[in-house]
């Protein structure tokens, strides 16, 4: 075989390998998006082509009377709402104390800081069924039960938040901060000013997973609020559905209900994705 064959191979061989981890890759991804768009195209069916078989996977005729029915049964707009304000703020201070602790795990020195962040990473390994029952007596004990505090209080702070901000933080240079130290700035302004934009796709990635969490949570909040219907997120809310679950004419109305839980959380990976993308590719290279 000539050197120009060669070298023609060697060439094919590679936009080969690509061609073909393009093609995993959107299998992967069709494969993945299949059962939102699965939920979304049932939401807009009508009764009779829920029902029909072999099944219709393109509505012929698309109609919200599934949304409209769903605001009947579930108060769709009060449970957004109450899930709205548990997400928004627990994942505001998730953000805030891990990025304070990691900040001082990061770049300070104290005594038995290896050991505490041991005993920190160890807490990550607790199943949150171990939990349940000593944060359930706690929140009790400071009135805080049958409320949205109750829900949030004790998910301020989180050991994966804190480990993920020490380990980016790490990686921004001292030089920077004792320059600033120099120029007479606090450590809270250092941090806000210097240490959060250096780590801005890590911030995002967290904010990202912290709101989606806590936005699906079911258990913790369904143990707290002891039957307080007013105070439902909408994961606990569209519950009520299953018993509409029991006949497919009843298809429609489950998948309208779980298409708008759905919604916010897709709506905010679309803006964050960039930055958790970018926090990804840190880490590989960090790594």
């Amino acid at each position: 075989m000539s050197a120009g064959s060669s070298s023609r191979l060697s060439r094919r061989r590679p936009s080969g390998r690509k061609a073909l981890l393009a093609t995993l890759m959107l299998l992967v991804a069709v494969a993945s998006a299949f059962p939102l768009v699965w939920m979304a195209l049932s939401s807009l069916k009508t009764p009779a082509e829920s029902m029909q078989v072999p099944p219709v996977w393109i509505p012929g005729t698309p109609n919200l009377d599934a949304y409209e029915k769903v605001s009947g049964v579930v108060n769709v707009g009060r449970s957004m709402w109450n899930s709205l304000v548990i997400a928004s703020i627990t994942t505001a201070g998730i953000l805030l104390t891990s990025m304070m602790a990691g900040y001082a795990f990061a770049k300070y020195h104290f005594p038995a800081k290896s050991l505490l962040f041991s005993l920190l990473i160890a807490t990550m390994f607790l199943p949150p069924i171990v939990t349940l029952i000593p944060l359930y007596r706690l929140v009790g004990s400071v009135g805080l039960n049958a409320s949205l505090a109750g829900i949030i209080v004790p998910n301020l702070a989180n050991a994966f938040g804190i480990f993920l901000m020490r380990q980016f933080i790490s990686g921004v240079p001292d030089e920077l901060i004792d320059a600033a130290r120099m120029d007479g700035a606090s450590e809270f302004l250092i941090l806000y000013k210097i240490v959060a934009p250096s780590i801005a796709p890590a911030i995002a990635a967290l904010a990202l997973f912290a709101f989606v969490y806590h936005w699906n949570s079911y258990l913790w909040p369904l143990t707290v609020l002891q039957g307080n219907a007013d105070a439902y997120p909408i994961v606990i809310s569209l519950s009520r559905l299953l018993s509409y679950n029991r006949g497919a004419v009843n298809t429609g109305l489950v998948m309208a209900g779980a298409t708008l839980a759905v919604l916010p959380p897709l709506i905010l990976f679309v803006f964050l994705q960039r930055f958790f993308v970018d926090s990804i590719v840190g880490s590989a290279i960090k790594g």
